[in-house]
């Protein structure tokens, strides 16, 4: 159409923020934050309708000077990988606006500006295809997400706010660090598709895939970075855990498509069998931890290492089935683990506590929001039928494709999740009744359904016909495979 689209889908929240600075009542306010992000919804469900499938060049591209001595461009465009993670960015911050309706009950336009920020500067992310913009987006993000974390938190959100900041900083200047070397040896430009065609020799990808590594793996996040986490899930509102979990997680899973396996595939291979163990280390011990908790959030926070772990397997099982699989479960995870939180929120409103020893009986006395948080628990169990079946499937078979050990390892964890999972539902669904005596509760209305429906549709969509989804994702997913095993045959 010639039209700016991927502009308008990042800078939409960008200008509802600059209303909602001018507006005066809290409900003018959340409407218009809530119409915003339903509109950004719509430009992404347009542009997935426009979305050629049958081809892995960017789309939707956008090219502009913005500092021309020294080559950086404000340019956007999207592939099968990225597609997918702009429309669920969308998809999630409308969530997190109904979500936070009763839940964020002082300063208001404050935190609805910084929910709206967040999601313009994760919408850049996906979307930027020079170095340098990346990176702004990318270092930008901390701001709100710090904001949303440190003024909306609970109690130790001070605490939370900066480890969060410190380690997600410290690997964003290792990543700033590898950018200034890429642009050197890379012919100094920052565009993306400019440096991914560059044939860097080894010393150079080696010492980037490492810096890359580490600035990744803090978001990702992987062990042993990953303490961050649940201090942040526990501590932040229920719209900063499901952005948390549904969106900011895969960043770091992102910057392992985008750059290390296409820039730097010799590196990727050679090291992919030190991924795939310290993937399998996250799925074991991630599970573990899971097992452990008493408290539901830091439970589902702890599942979000574990889960995330099979998406970095997949990624470097460096075969179709591994990156078909992990890409999709990048999606499911947000999708799911999402509204694992949105539930832990939806009670926690309620009940004023996480334990999951305070709860029980809530078939009972919530039959409408126990039956779909049994959906959301199979989905993350991987329940054939659910979305994330199709995805753990994909990935599984990936693993042991690539290593015997490591797809072993991944059943283990997969195992584990079955049991953190289904004892965590048993207590609080069908334990000796808790809720309805200690705590008065009602049932979902019509806001909080509002919130649940779209997700519960993309499980069973993904789970009984995933076709349009790795349709999305294919062709792009076979030609950076590609790229990978053609330049990627070691020092």
């Amino acid at each position: 159409m010639g039209l700016p689209l991927l502009s308008f889908i990042i800078f939409t929240p960008v200008a509802g923020a600059a209303v909602l600075m001018f507006l005066r009542g809290d409900d003018a306010v959340r409407w218009t934050a809530l119409g915003v992000t339903i509109l950004d919804l719509a430009l992404c469900i347009a542009m997935l309708a426009g979305f050629d499938t049958t081809t892995h060049e960017m789309q939707f591209t956008e090219k502009r000077p913005w500092v021309p001595a020294l080559g950086i461009t404000y340019a956007l465009g999207i592939d099968g990988i990225s597609a997918l993670f702009v429309f669920l960015t969308a998809l999630l911050g409308s969530i997190c606006v109904l979500a936070s309706w009763v839940a964020i009950d002082r300063k208001v336009k404050a935190f609805m500006v910084s929910l709206l920020s967040m999601q313009a500067l994760m919408l850049g992310v996906f979307c930027a295809l020079d170095l340098f913009l990346f990176y702004v987006f990318w270092e930008a993000m901390l701001i709100p997400m710090y904001l949303i974390i440190g003024v909306w938190g609970g109690e130790g959100r001070i605490y939370a706010a900066f480890k969060f900041f410190l380690y997600t900083l410290a690997g964003s200047l290792l990543f700033l660090i590898g950018v200034i070397v890429l642009y050197f040896n890379g012919g100094e430009t920052f565009d993306i598709l400019a440096l991914t065609a560059q044939d860097l020799p080894f010393p150079v990808q080696s010492w980037l895939f490492f810096a890359f590594l580490i600035a990744f793996a803090v978001k990702v996040p992987m062990v042993p970075v990953h303490t961050w986490l649940p201090d942040a899930h526990v501590q932040a509102p229920t719209a900063g855990s499901i952005i948390l979990a549904g969106v900011l997680l895969k960043m770091g899973a992102y910057g392992f498509l985008r750059f290390s396996l296409p820039m730097l595939p010799e590196a990727s291979v050679y090291y992919s069998t030190l991924m795939l163990s310290l993937s399998a280390l996250a799925i074991v011990y991630g599970g573990l931890l899971a097992l452990a908790q008493d408290d539901l959030k830091k439970l589902v926070a702890y599942s979000s290492i574990s889960h995330m772990g099979f998406v970095t397997m997949g990624i470097f099982a460096l075969n179709l089935r591994g990156l078909q699989g992990g890409i999709l479960q990048m999606f499911n995870h947000g999708v799911t683990t999402g509204a694992l939180f949105l539930f832990v929120g939806l009670i926690y409103e309620r009940t004023h506590t996480r334990s999951i020893a305070d709860y029980g009986g809530l078939m009972k006395a919530a039959p409408v929001y126990t039956a779909f948080l049994a959906l959301f628990t199979l989905s993350s169990m991987a329940l054939p039928g659910t979305n994330s079946f199709i995805g753990e499937l994909l990935v599984l078979s990936g693993g042991f494709a690539a290593n015997l050990a490591i797809g072993a390892a991944a059943v283990l964890g997969a195992l584990l999740g079955a049991a953190y999972l289904l004892g965590m539902y048993r207590k609080v669904a069908l334990g000796a009744a808790s809720v309805g005596v200690r705590f008065k509760i009602r049932d979902v209305n019509a806001r909080e359904m509002a919130a649940i429906l779209p997700l519960a549709v993309l499980v069973l969509w993904v789970g009984l016909y995933p076709k349009p989804f790795l349709g999305i994702i294919d062709v792009s997913v076979k030609h950076l495979l590609a790229q990978v095993h053609d330049k990627g045959s070691g020092p």
